[in-house]
């Protein structure tokens, strides 16, 4: 059999019905992080069951316990954690299981004052979430790919947990296999530890949770304030002000900053996600239509539609919140660089 000519496999026709495939506005990112709208779309893309229920904006489990009944599944609370070298943790934990800081920072191998409350800096930074809103799901932003997640065991007992969806004015129940369902589609393995244990750390027992500090760690960058000491004292009298005075040589950076290459020319492919998925199946396409025989094109692009497009345009979307996330700090880490020259 002769073999088919390439331009044949892209007719006007084929290429319309290829870039017809609808792409679930939930996944399209406008930001640099995912909303609650675009995470509740892909629960649905995932179909895991869980209940809904909106309420006016709470930043304690007590407020929240106002508008979501117990009966609806177990209260948590969550905390976002540092350690001395800049490793980052959500720990979320059922409202009545107690979690003693000391000891969780010897389990991770951290001693005994090891770990710390997180800066509100860094719910932006890295969870992409406000104040109130830290939640187990906050690990699908790609800022937040070195954050480890560590989840109370006493979850597992239950028959549904409530989070938030990255927005404190909302609340979701679900089980913790569509949670683990969840986290398994982004490329993260659920952890469950017992976190009221309190195992004997020694030379002979190594900590028990040491294996998931994160290898990771990220600085969130402080804008220098002036000390008065830096500032230039007052002149005495009119001939010091008139005084010629030596121009003085811009200060060097710092050495712990290093500075960031930006490229302006991102290619538009990743900062649009439709326009990735329709390269995608494009190629893909080509491929399988070459490979094809005695296949209709319409039985080919139905399994397209049917099997990728969520798949591919999640990926694009992740794609694109990266390009964001590392153009918004190599911009800050400039701006930090140009004010230590002033």
């Amino acid at each position: 059999q002769k073999s088919r000519k390439p331009t044949s496999l892209f007719s006007t026709n084929y290429l319309q019905l290829l870039r017809s495939v609808s792409v679930p506005k939930s996944l399209i990112c406008d930001s640099m992080g995912f909303s609650k709208d675009q995470l509740l779309g892909r629960l649905q893309e995932l179909e895991i069951d869980y209940s809904k229920y909106e309420h006016p904006p709470v930043l304690t489990v007590e407020a929240q316990a106002k508008y979501v009944s117990s009966n609806e599944g177990a209260l948590s609370k969550n905390l976002f954690l540092k350690d001395k070298k800049n490793r980052y943790y959500i720990i979320s934990a059922m409202v009545d299981t107690k979690v003693d800081m000391k000891v969780l920072s010897q389990r991770l191998g951290l001693g005994k004052g090891g770990i710390r409350m997180a800066p509100e800096e860094a719910l932006g930074e890295l969870l992409q979430v406000s104040l109130g809103c830290v939640t187990p799901f906050a690990v699908v932003n790609e800022s937040a790919r070195d954050v480890c997640l560590l989840l109370d065991k006493n979850f597992e007992n239950q028959s549904r947990c409530i989070f938030h969806p990255l927005s404190n004015d909302v609340s979701i129940s679900l089980n913790t296999s569509g949670l683990d369902k969840f986290l398994k589609s982004i490329g993260r393995d659920p952890v469950y530890v017992d976190l009221e244990a309190t195992p004997t750390v020694g030379k002979d027992q190594p900590p028990d949770l040491a294996a998931y500090v994160p290898s990771g760690s990220y600085t969130v960058p402080e804008l220098p304030n002036k000390t008065p000491s830096e500032q230039a004292p007052a002149p005495k009298n009119k001939a010091a002000e008139t005084k010629p005075v030596a121009s003085e040589k811009p200060s060097k950076p710092a050495d712990n900053v290093k500075s960031v290459a930006v490229n302006p020319q991102v290619s538009l492919v990743y900062k649009n996600p439709e326009k990735f998925v329709e390269e995608i199946f494009d190629k893909t396409s080509a491929l399988l239509l070459s490979e094809a025989n005695g296949e209709s094109v319409e039985a080919l692009t139905e399994t397209l539609r049917k099997r990728l497009a969520s798949e591919f345009t999640f990926l694009a979307t992740m794609y694109k919140n990266t390009a964001y996330a590392e153009g918004f700090h190599a911009g800050k880490q400039s701006l930090i660089l140009k004010l230590q020259q002033e």
